[in-house]
């Protein structure tokens, strides 16, 4: 029985005229941690499921429509309220649809001038928010499982 403090023997070498064979070195193999394929197995599983459209993807897809939906209703409710009030304010308030400025009566000079500037922040709004929608989606599709 050998003790423990027994030096370990160090390997045969191969006599020239002997039957023993030299003994076949295998490549380093290298170990890779399972959680970080897990992350990419992730991904990649979701990215099949939006691609093959099966009920998990189908809900995401949903869902991103849903919130992109809800945004073109609010900001289309700001622009309903914002044009759609100026006949509203001027049958309450008649005195307003009179005022001059620099000799446009106000009602053409709100609907004629000062509307486009609003509608095209709506747009820039509406374009800017979409495409946070749209990252918030990529994010929730690619991100690693926790």
């Amino acid at each position: 029985m050998a003790a423990a403090d027994d030096p370990v023997p160090a390997p045969r070498t191969p006599r020239p005229g002997g039957s023993e064979q030299t003994p076949v070195v295998q490549p380093r193999a290298r170990i890779v941690l399972a959680e970080v394929s897990r992350r990419e197995d992730r991904a990649e599983r979701t990215r099949a499921e939006l691609a093959q459209q099966t009920r998990v993807g189908d809900a995401l897809v949903r869902g991103l429509v849903r919130a992109q939906f809800a945004l073109a209703l609010r900001l289309s409710l700001v622009v309903a309220i914002g044009l759609g009030g100026l006949p509203w304010l001027f049958a309450v308030a008649p005195a307003v649809g009179r005022v001059t400025v620099l000799g446009v009566n106000l009602p053409w000079l709100l609907l004629g001038v000062v509307s486009f500037p609003f509608l095209i922040a709506v747009g820039w709004a509406y374009v800017r928010l979409a495409e946070r929608n749209e990252q918030d989606f990529t994010d929730l599709v690619q991100r690693p499982e926790r």
